[in-house]
């Protein structure tokens, strides 16, 4: 049952460099009352995304869809969540959910958002819920599905290999019969890269020459490459793009913390030459297909072909220090914290 008190994070302040505990203030305030049309939500789980980043840089009272997030409220993002009252249609106390919630151990909802509220399947943990099986698995599959179009035996680089999505993707490819190179920061995360997640090479990027790794482990060039990171790893991969190669433009780690945004990729004429595209991905764009993305994900994984990898930390006091981690590239795996486990409560 909930407690007196409701431990939150606030922003305090916008991005203006590295993300860190001086962006937030820890405070505690009263547990939300709710209204018709809400439940109560204890947030067990948190995700921590890089495009948090955008919630936190901007704002706007007319963008009701993007909003952002006021300096003063409480920080948030996916989570899974278990229902502790409900006076919103079709969710009960108990369920587990998935959906926007506050960095805060209670959230008021009415089960709206950039990504509607719904119910974890059974048997499908909560970590599996905001990963794998969530909107970062979605994320890797209709990237390499819908807008990669792979077929065997073509050349595929993934940028951010170890993270989230990259390691998610970059296995999808391997299980479609591509050739597979990852491109991570340190040795750890490249060994596991090849030993564990079943690629064909890995790049060092904090130790080696990725250009010249990159001629060296794709002779002929690439025919997909899954950008994260963008940068300069951009330019990079799209000199060695092949004839009809694609580029699916996931994210951009590398650029969001920048406060000057430098010019885009200096050789995107290139693509003329070599009829290659360009195209970006939403995960939520496909949010009518979820379910085949997540039975094939799940087959995958229940087979042992998938490997999902994931960093947890636990402890909701964490929450500022487990984002930056995905800036700065500490993160090896999906990025996720955990608040508390669900505890029995009655049905309504």
């Amino acid at each position: 049952m909930p407690s007196p008190i409701n431990r939150q994070w606030v922003l305090t302040a916008r991005p203006d460099g590295p993300i860190g505990d001086h962006n937030f203030r820890w405070t505690q305030g009263a547990i939300p009352s709710i209204s018709e049309g809400q439940m109560l939500l204890r947030n067990l789980w948190l995700s921590f995304d890089p495009t948090q980043w955008f919630l936190m840089a901007y704002y706007s009272e007319v963008d009701s869809e993007s909003n952002g997030i006021p300096i003063g409220g409480v920080m948030r993002g996916l989570t899974v969540s278990q229902v502790v009252e409900s006076r919103l249609e079709g969710f009960h106390p108990g369920d587990l959910v998935h959906g926007y919630s506050g960095w805060e151990e209670y959230s008021a909802s009415d089960g709206r958002g950039y990504f509607p509220t719904t119910r974890v399947p059974p048997g499908v943990p909560p970590n599996l819920a905001l990963g794998t099986l969530g909107v970062t698995g979605m994320a890797a599959y209709f990237g390499v599905v819908d807008v990669a179009r792979p077929k065997a035996g073509e050349t595929f680089v993934v940028s951010a290999a170890a993270g989230g999505v990259g390691s998610i993707a970059g296995q999808m490819a391997k299980i479609l019969g591509l050739k597979v190179i990852g491109i991570a920061g340190g040795r750890q995360k490249c060994d596991w890269l090849v030993g564990e997640a079943g690629f064909d090479g890995a790049i060092d990027h904090r130790s080696e020459d990725v250009g010249a790794r990159l001629t060296a482990l794709c002779p002929d060039g690439i025919d997909i490459y899954f950008d994260n990171v963008g940068g300069p790893t951009l330019d990079l991969a799209r000199e060695r793009l092949r004839r009809n190669g694609r580029i699916v433009v996931c994210g951009g780690t590398s650029r969001y913390a920048e406060t000057v945004q430098p010019p885009g990729p200096v050789n995107y004429l290139a693509l003329c030459m070599v009829n290659g595209r360009m195209e970006g991905l939403l995960a939520r764009d496909y949010a009518d297909r979820f379910p085949e993305a997540v039975a094939a994900l799940s087959g995958w994984l229940a087979s042992g072909r998938l490997r999902s990898k994931e960093d947890v930390v636990v402890g909701l006091e964490h929450a500022p220090s487990t984002l930056a981690r995905l800036y700065s590239g500490a993160n090896f795996g999906k990025q996720l914290l955990k608040i508390a486990d669900p505890v029995d409560l009655p049905a309504a």
